[in-house]
């Protein structure tokens, strides 16, 4: 049983930076891929970014591509999530995602490609 623990989030004004941190239990961590997903109020959970299992792959939605940084620290089971330039349009609850294995691209752009999800953590940015 996989274990994750997403911590970091906050209120932050718009231009400015968080960084979230996603702590990962249970199972060995360098087994899996970890993804990023966020969910505005009334709106669909949307991908954010993913890492491959050895960090050698990583993936962006285009809304977030050069403003987040998605990396992973095995020693530590924990993947983070660079957070700059924010603006309101990135309010959201923030969600880690696990998958366990190889995975394509494909598999790891979708909610439905991840076996184990955090509880998620509140980001609000401000104008």
């Amino acid at each position: 049983q996989v274990q994750l623990v997403e911590s970091g989030g906050g209120l932050v004004q718009a231009g400015g930076s968080l960084r979230l941190s996603c702590a990962h239990s249970g199972r060995p961590f360098s087994n899996y891929a970890m993804g990023w997903f966020r969910q505005a109020p009334g709106k669909e959970r949307e991908f954010v970014v993913a890492i491959t299992w050895s960090g050698s792959s990583t993936y962006y939605a285009d809304s977030v591509k050069g403003r987040f940084t998605i990396s992973r620290d095995n020693a530590k089971n924990t993947a983070y999530l660079q957070m700059n330039s924010l603006r309101p349009e990135d309010t959201a609850v923030y969600y880690c995602a696990a998958r366990f294995g190889v995975a394509q691209a494909s598999d790891l752009v979708t909610a439905s490609g991840y076996d184990d999800w955090g509880q998620g953590t509140q980001v609000t940015v401000s104008s």
